[in-house]
């Protein structure tokens, strides 16, 4: 390996490689209406030389984009209520953000002010009006000093779980980075979302619409479906100078039995696997790490980034991400680096829309049919 390609694989693994200047207007605080009338930022395969490299169009162009006998796999998580807002026995305010259910009623949590909250300390949640006026609590049982949360035991009867309440009293929880938006709680949900248990969404599968899905199906572009419920470390920036040594956060993924199976069928085939978001890819990817892709239930704490050896995903349909995000090296992974903040210098200067409320890009990967057709007409000759 030469001197040159050494410093090429040390940026690689170097976190002040992954930054970009963003001019904050362009960060998105409210979605496209209708969902699929965003931008799309197409990335071709380098390997087909009669392609063009990148090109632009909107996100209901996808079914001409793709092709028969691709497989769009996709994250059915549900955005839960998770952000709630009460006060302390004296009276004080208190924010809280539930990040995940550890045991039954018993969640891990953000609180603000966290440092005044000792285990043992009461916080009461109040919903309606003052006739019908309904009270949560919750008690502090213990401290997180991983997060620096809180595990929170909520006063409910054994047989309600505390996601079926949360509706009354908690509010869908934006990204940090969305300050001024109008958009309504459905408007961050996808619209196949179906599995409760999220605290974001995942925000690649927003651009779809129901026709846009049945449009797909007709062309004969397959559809199947993970679950990964998207935590708070997606927004929490790496750290470390060496990515290598970052230690990434867990979430919960299932990628069930039919979406194996279907996945295997597109492959024989010759289609390819497409994930929608960067949840997908994680858990797909995932639930591969044993050696083939298997039926999985559990937590996965995959960090992807260049020099990742892919198992299952090919191309990729995504969001644009925040600097120095874990990712943006997920996608880096795929295409490289220099190429990926290069689209983005072309997407800053197209005035794409930014982050969960934004435009998209679909990475496409090689026409594996084409190749298949051309080998064995090499093969013949």
């Amino acid at each position: 390996m030469s001197s040159l390609e050494v410093q090429d694989v040390n940026l690689d693994c170097s976190l002040s490689s992954y930054d970009y200047e963003l001019p904050p207007g362009l960060i998105a605080q409210n979605p496209a209406v209708p969902r699929d009338s965003s931008r799309l930022l197409v990335v071709n395969s380098l390997e087909n030389p009669h392609t063009i490299p990148v090109s632009h169009h909107i996100f209901r162009d996808l079914p001409e984009l793709l092709q028969p006998g691709d497989l769009l796999v996709m994250n059915n998580t549900k955005v839960i209520p998770a952000r709630l807002y009460g006060c302390k026995s004296t009276g004080a305010g208190v924010e809280v953000l539930l990040l995940e259910e550890r045991q039954h009623n018993c969640w891990l949590a953000l609180v603000k002010p966290g440092k005044r909250f000792k285990i043992g300390n009461e916080i009461i949640f109040t919903a309606g009006g003052e006739e019908n006026q309904q009270t949560l609590r919750a008690t502090v049982v213990e401290s997180d000093p991983q997060t620096g949360g809180r595990l929170l035991q909520f006063d409910l009867p054994p047989a309600v779980p505390l996601v079926q309440v949360l509706g009354k009293f908690g509010e869908i929880p934006l990204p940090p980075y969305i300050t001024a938006s109008t958009a309504a709680n459905e408007q961050y949900q996808t619209v196949y979302a179906q599995e409760e248990g999220a605290i974001a969404a995942p925000t690649a599968g927003l651009h779809f619409t129901p026709e846009l899905l049945e449009r797909l199906r007709s062309c004969g572009i397959n559809q199947a479906f993970i679950t990964l419920h998207v935590g708070v470390g997606t927004f929490r920036p790496v750290e470390v100078e060496d990515v290598t040594t970052h230690a990434m956060h867990e979430e919960w993924i299932e990628v069930s039995a039919d979406t194996v199976e279907q996945i295997r069928a597109t492959q024989a085939a010759g289609g390819r696997i497409i994930a929608v978001g960067t949840t997908v890819v994680r858990a797909l990817e995932g639930a591969a790490q044993l050696g083939d892709l298997q039926p999985f239930m559990g937590k996965t704490n995959l960090f992807i980034y260049p020099g990742y050896k892919w198992q299952v995903v090919e191309g990729l349909i995504t969001n644009f991400h925040l600097p120095r995000s874990s990712l943006l090296m997920l996608v880096s992974a795929l295409i490289g680096r220099e190429r990926l903040l290069d689209i983005y210098q072309e997407a800053i200067a197209s005035e794409y829309r930014f982050y969960s409320f934004g435009d998209a890009m679909v990475i496409l990967p090689a026409d594996k049919k084409k190749s298949i057709k051309l080998h064995e007409t090499s093969g013949e000759n």
